[in-house]
């Protein structure tokens, strides 16, 4: 991108110049990228930059994109950036503080939707989600299951305030409970009810592949929300350890995975006694949602594409 601070530049000049610098730099979704920045610089939706194509920027508007462009330039996630994002529709507030939630976890959500309606829309759904982050897992859930009550914990208190945030933000602050609680530490005396659902994305990158991750992820996301510095499945075996303590007989749970895990954790679920189980693509066709119901019987496994 030109560095002459002089010029005055049009909304599709300046557009086209910084495309193209971060394609010549190596970034993907450089348009993406360029319409965000530039929109939340001038305040207006992505699809307004092409309403006012020729709208000259002023010097204080091109000072204040060029910060956020600067900021993307060392990696930064757009999305800490202009400090949202979107999932499942929603908009939620996100920074350093928190994972950034990824379009693979609505599978997840979609999952945990199905298991609510075998519900009557007019009982009164116990939900838990184990490392609530940014709360768009709970708020989406309370958003969309309207008698779904959640209880989200989290080791972070930063990242609970964010949550909070959120749901505040959508209007569901009353349907969810937000808790700083260690999943490891004697969750199963904590809670003195079981839940009709348990949902998480634990933290599942193992300790060999972390340093594979782009810098974008690996450098400014919080590692304790993406790896459990082992082989990826710790939480998981904990997970799965409190599901008789934390689940109504005929409860369900919706576990997110990473690649190559699902069969695994299929597997320890269905030991335990975990029924209709479904291992679930994302739209990558990834093995991405591991989801069933706990009867403490024998159980198989199903795919669904």
């Amino acid at each position: 991108m030109p560095e002459d601070k002089t010029r005055v530049w049009t909304v599709r000049e300046l557009m086209k110049s910084a495309m193209e610098h971060l394609q010549r730099n190596g970034f993907e979704d450089a348009r993406l990228n360029v319409e965000l920045l530039l929109a939340h610089a001038l305040d207006l939706q992505r699809i307004q930059l092409y309403l006012h194509f020729d709208r000259p920027l002023t010097s204080e508007e091109l000072k204040q994109f060029r910060a956020l462009y600067e900021r993307r330039l060392k990696r930064e996630p757009v999305q800490y950036i202009i400090g949202s994002t979107s999932f499942m529709g929603l908009h939620f507030t996100v920074d350093s503080r928190v994972l950034i939630p990824r379009p693979e976890t609505e599978t997840l959500i979609e999952q945990a939707i199905l298991l609510c309606q075998r519900y009557p829309s007019d009982s009164r759904i116990q939900v838990l989600e184990v490392g609530t982050g940014s709360g768009n897992i709970a708020v989406s859930i309370a958003k969309y299951i309207k008698h779904a009550h959640v209880t989200a914990i989290d080791i972070s208190k930063d990242a609970l305030n964010v949550a909070e945030e959120n749901a505040r933000k959508h209007s569901v602050d009353s349907q969810i409970q937000f808790l700083e609680i260690d999943v490891f530490d004697r969750v199963e005396e904590v809670f003195r009810k079981r839940f009709d659902l348990l949902v998480s994305n634990p933290p599942y990158v193992p300790k060999d592949e972390w340093e594979q991750l782009q810098m974008e992820v690996r450098d400014f996301e919080p590692s304790v929300a993406l790896t459990d510095g082992k082989d990826g499945f710790k939480f998981y075996h904990r997970l799965i350890g409190v599901i008789p303590a934390l689940l109504k007989s005929g409860g369900g749970i919706v576990l997110e995975v990473g690649f190559n895990q699902a069969e695994k954790v299929a597997r320890e679920l269905q030991n335990i006694g975990i029924d209709q189980l479904h291992i679930t693509n994302d739209l990558q066709g990834i093995p991405r949602v591991v989801s069933g119901i706990w009867t403490d019987m024998p159980s198989t496994i199903i795919h669904l594409n």
